[in-house]
């Protein structure tokens, strides 16, 4: 049984307040406007109403929300001095008392909403017996008081969400004639997070649909509350369990949530009782944006089911003769799918989509490389994913990882969680697969920690060693290890992890550690991927800020060079087995930050305002990779310069953003 033709419910966002969060409602109604959608639910709480703090903070927010909102206010909590129990999950002692409170809402603003959402069940079902006839006098009579007064001040009514669906209180609704004074009948279920047996929604609602038409009834249905949680790091799962919502036959739809929960706040059921709880947000509580958050910013929820593929595993080939790409949809991760695609092979993409912008990527490839792509959407520390993809690969490119230096210092358990244990996931997937293919891994220049003890002289604008051995060659493989910055203790602990397994299990692995690699495809951020950054700051007209004095000085590769320099380490893995390589443009490809930004004014044609901050924890003034070591045992060596490089990466950055293109008449190749 379907409901009358609807195809496509209109969606709006679940979103609760506690009295005073200002600036959460403004953020709110921000993250509304970025996606392009109205419709807002939230509650209404009788208990803060009776507090001189609630008063203020209603009269404030409900005029602020409907300016730029369509809210449905959900009615509920009763203040624990008027309940049947003390606490305000119980209905009143006299059920009239909540037709009163609606009563005086409605009465002042009421001009602000046209639907009203009356409380369904009590939430606290453990102590509320069900048995007990006066207990369900109580709660109908409550809910047939409110619901005919607000008939009789012209508004649509919502039964409050049934969760879980229980037709036999919807027919004693109808059953004590409250029904009559209700236009529409809300659903809470969250599929696959507290329900682990789930035949879609159709069956679902259709419980709901049997009850109004054997009573002869025309109400409404909606998803008044319906959510994944992410607290696995599953993000498929949300985008997959949100186009499910959007394919019901209801009327409604109203996803829960904008925003992860604050874990400073307790959830109904107590303080940390469940860590679910705490991330049905499509925004983490940091700002971190969600893959959801992400596309539903480019598209609208109807136009979201040309990406439905990004929910369920892409599976093009069965075989184990497959390239694992882990992280290969972010930069370097592309470029290496896209030369082994070209090449013939057949590529599996593990990646969990995390970082902003790389699902362009992932859309490019699968344009591009329909049919030799694998593409499983999911997270490195998710064990079971990575043991299932690696047991079907036959060479394993390992580029997954927290990559930003200062997220590292805001956020170290997770940067540990994603570089330390994430890499012991694959390493462990490894050893216990039957055939262990092996493994190119990218680790970073930080493991050799800030290198303060080097001595610099500057140059103009730019700093130099005074070691003309360092100056002439760079940092070899020689330099002892000293990690620095949470960021550089991951990276360093997943690195020396990899050369033990080589040692300790047999393994093959080699590591590379990358000086600053940039090119086609990257996104780079204030973060990482800087020159990608500066040259998106241009292009934009945007300011760029730079941390410390602008003369510290890198090594820069271009991504077709290191993907050359990743094959070869491929092909020659029997003698480079275990080894850690310095990887990066070397002392012939060196740049300062300043030394940049004059050469994409002088590209660009326009001047770029610079603003200076202070040093960051890790940053080092002077990193220049020696690469002998690697060239010496591979013939290697980069092809593309400096300047040749970031004039390539502009074009496509302008071809590929669909930018004005600007270009001096006066460019020189240094």
């Amino acid at each position: 049984m379907k409901s009358n033709g609807i195809k496509h419910p209109e969606i709006g966002f679940l979103e609760w307040f506690h009295v005073g969060e200002y600036e959460r409602v403004e953020a709110t109604l921000d993250q509304l406007r970025k996606l392009s959608i109205n419709q807002l639910r939230t509650g209404m709480s009788w208990a803060d109403l009776y507090t001189d703090e609630g008063k203020q903070w209603y009269k404030w927010l409900i005029p602020r929300l409907a300016k730029e909102a369509e809210i449905l206010p959900c009615f509920l909590y009763t203040p624990p001095s008027q309940g049947i129990l003390p606490k305000t999950s119980s209905p009143p002692r006299n059920p009239k008392d909540y037709a009163d409170f609606l009563d005086t809402m409605v009465t002042q603003y009421g001009k602000y909403f046209e639907w009203v959402e009356l409380w369904n069940e009590p939430n606290n079902k453990s102590e509320y017996d069900y048995t007990l006839d006066w207990q369900w006098n109580t709660f109908t009579a409550m809910i047939g008081m409110a619901a005919h007064w607000m008939k009789h001040l012209k508004k649509k009514t919502l039964l409050g969400g049934m969760s879980p669906v229980d037709p036999n209180w919807l027919q004693l609704m109808y059953d004590r004639e409250v029904m009559k004074y209700i236009d529409a009948i809300g659903v809470h279920h969250f599929p696959h997070v507290f329900d682990d047996k789930w035949y879609g929604w159709e069956q679902l609602l259709d419980q709901v649909r049997n009850v109004i038409n054997s009573n002869g009834g025309n109400q409404k249905i909606w998803i008044t509350e319906t959510g994944y949680s992410t607290w696995k790091h599953d993000e498929r799962k949300q985008l997959e369990m949100f186009l499910e919502s959007t394919r019901a036959h209801v009327e409604r739809v109203y996803w829960y949530g904008l925003n992860d929960l604050n874990k400073i706040y307790p959830t109904v059921d107590g303080f940390h009782t469940d860590e679910r709880e705490y991330a049905f947000g499509m925004v983490k509580t940091d700002g971190t944006e969600k893959l959801l958050y992400r596309l539903l910013c480019e598209k609208s929820p109807r136009e979201l089911e040309s990406d439905k593929w990004m929910s369920v595993p892409y599976i093009k080939h069965d075989t184990t003769d497959s390239v694992l790409v882990v992280g290969g949809a972010g930069f370097i991760g592309t470029n290496m799918v896209k030369t082994l695609a070209e090449a013939g092979e057949k590529v599996t993409i593990l990646d969990n989509l995390s970082r902003p912008g790389v699902e362009k990527n992932l859309r490019w490839l699968k344009t591009h490389y329909p049919d030799q792509l694998n593409i499983e959407v999911a997270d490195i520390r998710n064990e079971f994913c990575v043991e299932a993809a690696v047991a079907k690969a036959s060479f394993v490119y390992h580029f997954a990882a927290q990559v930003a230096v200062t997220t590292s210092c805001n956020l170290p358990v997770m940067d540990f969680d994603v570089n330390a244990r994430g890499t012991l996931n694959v390493l462990e997937a490894i050893r216990k697969s039957s055939h262990q293919p092996p493994m190119l891994f990218t680790s970073t220049n930080k493991v050799y920690g800030g290198l303060e003890d080097l001595r610099l002289v500057i140059d103009n604008n730019r700093y130099e060693p005074e070691e003309p051995l360092i100056r002439e060659s760079g940092i070899s493989e020689l330099r002892p290890l000293d990690f620095h910055s949470p960021y550089g203790c991951s990276k360093g602990i997943a690195d020396s992890y990899i050369l033990d397994y080589v040692r300790t299990y047999g393994l093959k692995a080699v590591v590379f550690r990358m000086s600053c690699i940039y090119g086609p495809h990257q996104f780079g951020t204030e973060d990482q991927g800087w020159i990608a950054h500066f040259l998106l700051k241009a292009l934009q007209g945007q300011p760029i800020n730079i941390y410390g004095d602008g003369k510290q000085v890198r090594d820069v590769l271009f991504v077709e060079d290191l993907i050359q320099a990743m094959l070869q380490a491929r092909d020659q893995m029997d003698h480079l087995n275990g080894k850690a390589f310095n990887m990066g443009g070397g002392p012939a490809n060196t740049i300062s930050l300043l030394q940049l930004i004059d050469h994409i004014q002088e590209l660009h044609g326009e001047k770029i305002e610079v603003n200076f901050d202070q040093w960051r924890p890790g940053d080092q003034r002077y990193y220049v990779s020696d690469t002998t070591r690697f060239q010496t045992e591979t013939g290697w060596k980069p092809r593309i310069s400096a300047w040749e490089g970031v004039e390539k990466l502009y074009h496509w950055l302008v071809k590929y953003n669909d930018q004005p293109k600007k270009v001096a008449s006066n460019i020189k190749l240094v």
